[in-house]
Formats: structure tokens, C-alpha cells, sequence
């Protein structure tokens, strides 16, 4: 029998604890899940977690590009590392969930501990796709995350059965096309591998020293890029999101797809490597769709009545910006998409909560029904509008630089008049999400609806403040967070040979 072989580039397997302690707690905390203060549990777990993805931070060497605490195993071919990009998503990752814990406490979703199960048990294979440079473990981590919110929105939907069934339809409709598409694009390239080199591999630093020439690489970017796009979401591949934001559970299957962007993640870190001159080549195509879809998005989270569904168009049209500043392939597009897809992430997580919360009033989330509320609520009125300028990109918000960014290199590489336009998008964007403000929580009260509104809980005053916290420290002192991801988009651009 052959030994399998391990070995760890640092003193200890690190990665292999975060992808695998969030499992561990989920066993832990199912097995004590009768116990009355298991929310204290979840969040010792959770907690553990952020302060290991803090210590990930506190160790990595920013100034080199290579991959770092690198990890193998001959085992199904085990692969694990990571860089300044891999990170920045690992600590958004570590503190969405942790924030998340608190989140289902106030909203009383923790009582039999089977949800606290599941959201500790989701971090898992989130930490597994930050960390692995093997697309099958990617594919196998992407299928057990989306399983896992496919329960969140059967078992702890807000809507009737009809609806609920409507929305897990759509869900696994077109998730299971983007898998399906994501295998297809994975099994090109690994096909093109053994063809040239005899020997079957997913692993991308294999991948990329064969990357398939021509139509097959058209192929691959095609199939890849729409198998990531189908989750991100991008229009026009974004018709599940709505019924899984409005008819789904309120914040925590929406955040959990949306506030950690692993779909942006994955394009930086196996798209553009692995099919760089398709990208190049396709280009143009992508970012006049993803302009299209920053406008058509806005058009219709306007038209909306429903704060649930108005915000999931708000995030499907800023999604449309962070593509446009990813096909820049521009080091400073690549840095503010990358920026602007954690900030987005962050405020989005940010202003889901705080709609459960006024859900958890006024049991619904008609802005025909609401209004009024900032006069109960204001920390919860203050802290939606504070995330509602970070994804808008206002001065002191870590948007406004990332923003910034993607301009610049919109300018330097297509010219005046698609920054314009893209610029205007994102006016279109502040319209609407001030408008969606002003009548949840300043238009008078309808007549008939919210006539006692509970004041803001403690629990709420921390959940809120922990998010505006983190948004407005990075706003006002981002260039940590640029230096940290810079060596890698450095290394990209000189890899898609554009600096």
C-alpha cells in the first residue's frame, strides 16, 4: 500500500485548521445542540476562527508574491496555499460568519442549534475554496456550500411553501448550470493537460504551464467564466437571485452567496491565469455586458416595492462595476475590483441584517408597508444607509477608493466615455438605494401598519456597530488593504502581460 505523502511548508499545517475546525465545531456544537446557551458555543467556534484568519494576516509576508504556508498531500491530491488576495478574502469570510452567529441570536434562529450547525459547518468548504489550488477540491467545496444553503432557504424561508418552493427552484436550476458549466470548463483544461503531458491534473500550478492554445482556450474561459459568473451573479445570469433574496431567508442564505464573493475570488485566482489570452481576447464583449447589466439592474431596482428585492438588484449591478474593473486587467482595475467586491460584500451582509431586523418587526419588507421607522430605529436606519454609501463608494467608505480605482484604469484602458457611463451607473445606484432609504425609514408611517415598533435591542446596537466599525476604519486607512493584495495583482498583470 502506498504512504501518503504530506508536507507543510510552515511549522504548522495552519490552512488545514481553518478549512477543518469550522466542521469540527459544527459536530461539536450539534452534539450539545439542547444545551441553552449554545449560542455561546457557535460563537467561541466562530470566534476562534476570525482570530486564526487574523493570525493568517498577522504572518504572511506581504512583500513577496509567491504562494505561502503551503500545504500537500498525495491524498486526493491535497493542494492548499495562499497569497495577500486569498487572505483578504479569508478575513471577509472569518468575520461574515462570526458576525452572522450574533445575527441568528437576535433573530431567535438558534434555539434547536441545528442552523448554528449549519452555519458553522458552511464556513468550512468557504475556507477550502480560499485556500485550495485544486479545482476538484474547488468544485467538490463550491457543491457541499451551495447544498448547505439550498437548506438554509428550504428549511428557514420566510415565504409560504408556494414561494419557497419557487425560490429553491430557481436556485438550484441555475447553480446546478454553473457547476455543470464549471466542471465542463475544469475537465478542458485538465484534458488539455494530459494531452500534452501525459498525466491527468487539476492542480493550477500543473494547468498553467499548458495552457490549451486557440479555440480550446475560448472554450475554457467561456465555460469558466459563465460557470463563476451564474453564481456571482452577473447579468444576465442573475435571475435566481431575486426569488432567493425575497423569498428565500432573509440575510443568512443571501449572505452567505453574496457577502463572501467567491465568485469574483475564483476568477482572479484560476480564470485569468489559466486562460489568459482569451480573457484578453474577450474582453471588450464581457465589459459591454457587464455595463449593460450595471444599468438594466439599477433600471429595475427602482421599479421595485419590495427592500428585499431592490437590494438584490442593487447588488446585481454593482456586480456588473466590479467586472468591468476586473477586464481592465489593469493593475489598479484588478486592485478596486478586488476592494470594491470586499467592501460590496461587507455593506451588502451589512444591510441584509438590518432589513431581518426590520423583518423582525414588521414581518414584511413592502416599503409599501414601512416607513417611519427612523424615528424607533435610527441606529438601524443609520447603520442601512452607512452600508448603503460604502457599496456606492462616498468619501470615508472603503468604496470610494476602490471606485476610484476602477475608474482610473476604465480610463486608461477603454477610454472617456465608458468611465463616464460607468460612472453614471453608479450614480444611478446612489439614486436608488437613497430612495429605498428615505421610504423605509423617513416617509410617514402608512396608515394601518407599524403601530408599535420595537426599539433597538443591545444585541442589534453590536451586530450594526461591528460592521460600521470595520467599513469606515478601512474607509479612512485602506492602504493596508491595498498592500496586501498588491504583489499578487502585480504578479497577474505581468502575467496577462498588460504591465
Amino acid at each position: 500500500m502506498n504512504e501518503v505523502a504530506w508536507s507543510v511548508q510552515s511549522p504548522y499545517p495552519i490552512l488545514s485548521i481553518l478549512q477543518f475546525f469550522p466542521f469540527v465545531g459544527g459536530l461539536f456544537v450539534f452534539w450539545f445542540r439542547e444545551w441553552k446557551h449554545i449560542t455561546v458555543l457557535v460563537r467561541i467556534f466562530s470566534g476562534l476562527e476570525l482570530l486564526l484568519a487574523i493570525f493568517l494576516y498577522q504572518k504572511i509576508n506581504q512583500s513577496i508574491a509567491d504562494f505561502q504556508f503551503a500545504e500537500h498531500a498525495s491524498f486526493l491530491n491535497y493542494h492548499a496555499a495562499v497569497d495577500g488576495m486569498s487572505v483578504l478574502f479569508i478575513l471577509l469570510a472569518a468575520f461574515i460568519i462570526f458576525m452572522m452567529t450574533w445575527y441568528g441570536s437576535v433573530r431567535r434562529l438558534h434555539s434547536s442549534g441545528v442552523l448554528s450547525t449549519l452555519i458553522l459547518s458552511s464556513e468550512a468548504p468557504i475556507m477550502v475554496m480560499l485556500t485550495t489550488l485544486n479545482l476538484v477540491w474547488f468544485v467538490g467545496a463550491s457543491l457541499a456550500e451551495l447544498t448547505l444553503v439550498s437548506l438554509f432557504i428550504g428549511r428557514w424561508s420566510t415565504a409560504d411553501e408556494e414561494d419557497r418552493a419557487l425560490a429553491m427552484t430557481r436556485f438550484l436550476q441555475f447553480q446546478g448550470l454553473g457547476l455543470g458549466m464549471l466542471i465542463s470548463g475544469i475537465s478542458v483544461l485538465a484534458w488539455n493537460h494530459a494531452d500534452l503531458s501525459g498525466q491527468w491534473s487539476f492542480d493550477l500550478f500543473d494547468l498553467v504551464q499548458t495552457p490549451p492554445v486557440g479555440k480550446f482556450q475560448s472554450v475554457a474561459f467561456f465555460l469558466f467564466f459563465y460557470g463563476l459568473a451564474l453564481r456571482t451573479p452577473l447579468f444576465p445570469l442573475h435571475g435566481w437571485l431575486p426569488h432567493v433574496v425575497h423569498r428565500g431567508s432573509v440575510a443568512i442564505a443571501p449572505v452567505l452567496l453574496l457577502g463572501t464573493k467567491i465568485g469574483i475570488y475564483a476568477m482572479v485566482r484560476f480564470l485569468f491565469p489559466l486562460t489568459p489570452h482569451a480573457a484578453l481576447a474577450w474582453r471588450p464583449y464581457v465589459v459591454g455586458t457587464a455595463m449593460t447589466g450595471v444599468f438594466y439592474a439599477a433600471i429595475l431596482a427602482i421599479l421595485q416595492n419590495n427592500l428585499r428585492r431592490l437590494l438584490s438588484f442593487a447588488v446585481i449591478s454593482h456586480t456588473g462595476l466590479i467586472i468591468v474593473g476586473l477586464f481592465t486587467l489593469r493593475k489598479t482595475g484588478i486592485q478596486g475590483a478586488l476592494l470594491l467586491s470586499v467592501t460590496t460584500g461587507l455593506a451588502v451582509t451589512g444591510m441584509l441584517f438590518m432589513v431581518g431586523f426590520v423583518f423582525r418587526r414588521a414581518r414584511s419588507t413592502d416599503l409599501n408597508r414601512l416607513g417611519g421607522l427612523f424615528d424607533r430605529i435610527p441606529f438601524l436606519a443609520i447603520t442601512f444607509l452607512i452600508c448603503g454609501l460604502s457599496i456606492i463608494g462616498m468619501p470615508g467608505t472603503p468604496g470610494f477608493d476602490a471606485a476610484h480605482l476602477v475608474l482610473d484604469a476604465v480610463i486608461d484602458q477603454f477610454g472617456a466615455f465608458p468611465a463616464v457611463a460607468t460612472a453614471l451607473g453608479n450614480v444611478v445606484a446612489a439614486g436608488f438605494l437613497l430612495w429605498a432609504f428615505q421610504r423605509a425609514f423617513l416617509a410617514p408611517t402608512p396608515e394601518g401598519y407599524l403601530t408599535a415598533v420595537e426599539r433597538t435591542l443591545p444585541m442589534e446596537y453590536w451586530v450594526g456597530a461591528a460592521i460600521v466599525v470595520v467599513l469606515l476604519s478601512a474607509g479612512f486607512y485602506v492602504e493596508p488593504w491595498i498592500d496586501l493584495i498588491d504583489t499578487t495583482v502585480q504578479t497577474m498583470t505581468v502575467f496577462l502581460g498588460q504591465e
